[in-house]
């Protein structure tokens, strides 16, 4: 097996490996802190698209990691960005937050429930029925079905929520029309990461929490593999799936060093 390149690069997930329910997981300063001192490109990453970057620069700054808008890339702008390289100038019904609504208007899209291009289903805490039943008849009109993501859960501390693969499903069940995912585990979102820092994947590196989504989106774009404890994957899970991260590690602590 050919020996990687030195690692020139850094993508890493958010929830779970830098923060888990609002706090920082410790090292997370640390790490974040020598990126920006190595003067490496890097990107924080999260599947979430209810939040703008702005609103997650704000949110980690308060948590103590300093993480610039530019280098935060979520679902929501993949998506916005593969519409944009897709059908230019198009328009949208969109269920989701302002992450998603900003980087689609960001792009010059019309968001309109009148014979849209593209149905776009994103995260939000409010799926309410009437929206989803608009979106059932568009789909069934002929509008194309794009998801931000896969997720079928998402974290809280009151236990699992509802996420956008789970609302996709229900969608899915109603159209027979499965959506486009943009974002984890599809590697599009992981290289128009890398392409938005100027990253090639033979020198960049992926560090995550989950095996079905960071790992597997990493390791389909060509990079290199981190899997962390802190987050959805236990120690016990990893050999049941069929591929494996580069390296184990307990935390982002024990990652300082190799920036």
């Amino acid at each position: 097996m050919a020996e990687r390149k030195p690692i020139e690069s850094w993508l890493t997930d958010m929830d779970g490996v830098l923060i888990h329910e609002g706090i920082p997981i410790p090292g997370a300063d640390a790490f974040v802190k020598r990126l920006r001192e190595s003067g490496k490109p890097f990107l924080v990453l999260t599947n979430n698209s209810i939040y703008t970057a702005r609103d997650l620069h704000a949110r980690l700054s308060r948590m103590g990691l300093d993480v610039p808008v530019a280098h935060i890339w979520t679902s929501a702008l993949a998506t916005a960005q593969f519409l944009d390289d897709q059908r230019p100038g198009g328009t949208a019904y969109v269920i989701g937050e302002a992450g998603l609504t900003t980087a689609l208007h960001d792009i010059g899209y019309v968001l309109t429930d009148a014979d849209p291009d593209y149905v776009v289903l994103g995260e939000t805490r409010t799926y309410s029925f009437e929206a989803l039943t608009r979106a059932i008849r568009l789909i069934n009109d002929g509008a194309r079905f794009i998801a931000t993501n896969p997720d079928e859960t998402g974290p809280s501390a009151e236990g699992a929520l509802p996420a956008t693969g789970s609302v996709a499903a229900l969608i899915t069940k109603a159209t027979g029309r499965e959506p486009y995912f943009v974002g984890k585990p599809n590697p599009l979102m992981m290289r128009a990461g890398l392409n938005a820092i100027g990253a090639h994947s033979e020198t960049s590196a992926m560090i995550g929490d989950r095996m079905d989504t960071d790992v597997l989106a990493g390791l389909e774009a060509g990079m290199e593999t981190f899997l962390v404890l802190t987050g959805l994957t236990k120690p016990e899970e990893v050999e049941r799936f069929p591929f494996r991260p580069s390296t184990v590690v307990d935390s982002i602590a024990d990652l300082v060093e190799r920036v």
